[in-house]
């Protein structure tokens, strides 16, 4: 790998990024690390380190450095993660295929664990919408072995994404995937971008991200939005200016609002998932196979609870 962590794909990239940045590894020793959420609140990190049944926590000091604790063992085979408008944990368990919410007094409310009569396969990523809602993909991860979770027969026909309205209401509104990921919105979340990893298992497959356009909590106009070049598409965040950050196989793919690749972070391990944070929200935190990673930029991510 280069001395910059940085591969310019197109002049536009150079406005995101802070050429004289350096990529810093802040924790290792995960089986496959997950699910990165930032508490702006508290200034710490909770990523996900699903074989090892945990939930570990990277709390921020004055120099910008910081120490890790566990915040939760066994979490369940805990994987994608994000904060409700409340500012709530909600958790993605492989091991319960179900989405809980961690109250504040720390008891787990489970969300959602079954459509239909059926079980869940295994919720992997989340995110929620201003309104309320909560929206999860659904693929077959987590039972596929006993290793991130529990092997298990699926008993949902499709590995789809579902939307938890704000009453409770559970719905499936869209299935057409080989294994649906990683999620974000566009900033007026008028679109809703889909990873779909599933050459990890059918190597032939395509590596696309998805775009749909979003009305009434429901979605339509599927199509194919970029493709990642190395890997597969994983776990994605939004910037202020629009631009979708990916993870890939070689690093972080930053891609315009027009579908265009403007550049790259490259990362020494695969990268699974990712998380805008810090007091400014311009410092990426890279969740990438054994390690987590994080790097400043010169945009920030999409302000969250």
């Amino acid at each position: 790998m280069s001395s910059s962590p940085f591969q310019i794909d197109d002049p536009r990239f150079l406005h995101l990024i802070a050429s004289s940045a350096r990529l810093d590894e802040l924790f290792t020793g995960c089986r496959w690390a997950e699910g990165p959420v930032w508490f702006a609140d508290t200034l710490c990190l909770l990523w996900s380190d699903i074989p090892n049944q945990r939930i570990l926590r990277w709390s921020m000091d004055a120099t910008g450095g910081g120490s890790v604790s566990v915040f939760r063992q066994p979490s369940n085979f805990a994987n994608g993660q994000t904060r409700d408008r409340q500012g709530r944990l909600v958790t993605c368990e492989h091991g319960g295929r179900r989405v809980t919410r961690t109250e504040v007094d720390g008891s787990i409310t489970v969300l959602a664990e079954s459509y239909q009569g059926k079980r869940l396969n295994s919720p992997n990523d989340v995110i929620v919408a201003s309104d309320g809602a909560i929206w999860f993909s659904d693929p077959t991860y987590g039972i596929l072995s006993d290793y991130e979770g529990y092997q298990s027969e699926p008993e949902q026909p499709a590995k789809g994404i579902y939307r938890l309205a704000p009453d409770g209401q559970l719905a499936q509104v869209a299935s057409d995937f080989l294994q649906p990921n990683g999620l974000a919105f566009s900033l007026d979340e008028r679109t809703l971008y889909v990873a779909d990893s599933g050459a990890s298992h059918a190597p032939d497959a395509p590596r696309h991200i998805f775009a749909f356009d979003v009305r009434d909590g429901r979605l339509s106009g599927q199509r194919v939005f970029a493709t990642i070049d190395v890997g597969i598409p994983d776990g994605m965040r939004v910037d202020v200016q629009g631009n979708l950050w990916s993870s890939a196989g070689d690093g972080v793919h930053c891609i315009a609002p027009d579908g265009t690749r403007l550049g790259k972070i490259l990362v020494p391990q695969s990268v699974a998932n990712l998380t805008f944070g810090g007091p400014k929200r311009n410092r990426l935190f890279i969740a990438a196979s054994a390690s987590l990673y994080a790097i400043y930029l010169a945009v920030s991510g999409v302000q969250t609870p």
